[in-house]
């Protein structure tokens, strides 16, 4: 006499419902994570195009022999570098991205003034 097993191959509601909430407790663990990695990569990248944009500025008035209270602008300090520079937290263009002043003046962030600024 035979006797039949009538289980079927295959996974239980309440096993699906387990590793969909290990599967949501970690997204809710890693999302944060990458956001503020994200915005920290943002801040430091801002920060070194101010890096360049300062260093372009310095090469601008020793070269053309400018005092200190010189006005800068963008067309002074662009054949300086090597490629368009934005603030990658939102800038568009140099102009919307960056603020020039003066020679003495280091150059600030339009977009996330509070964070981006050189030390």
């Amino acid at each position: 006499m035979k006797i039949r097993n009538t289980r079927n191959a295959g996974f239980t509601l309440v096993e699906i419902m387990i590793v969909v909430a290990i599967i949501g407790l970690l997204a809710a663990i890693a999302i944060p994570n990458f956001v503020r990695a994200r915005t920290t990569s943002q801040m430091n990248a801002c920060i070194n195009n101010l890096r360049q944009v300062d260093g372009a500025i310095q090469q601008w008035a020793l070269e053309t022999k400018q005092l200190s209270t010189a006005v800068v602008v963008e067309a002074n300090v662009t054949p300086y570098l090597k490629s368009s520079v934005v603030c990658p937290s939102g800038g568009t263009v140099f102009s919307d991205s960056y603020t020039l002043v003066d020679v003495a003046t280091k150059p600030t962030c339009q977009k996330v003034s509070g964070t981006h600024v050189l030390p």
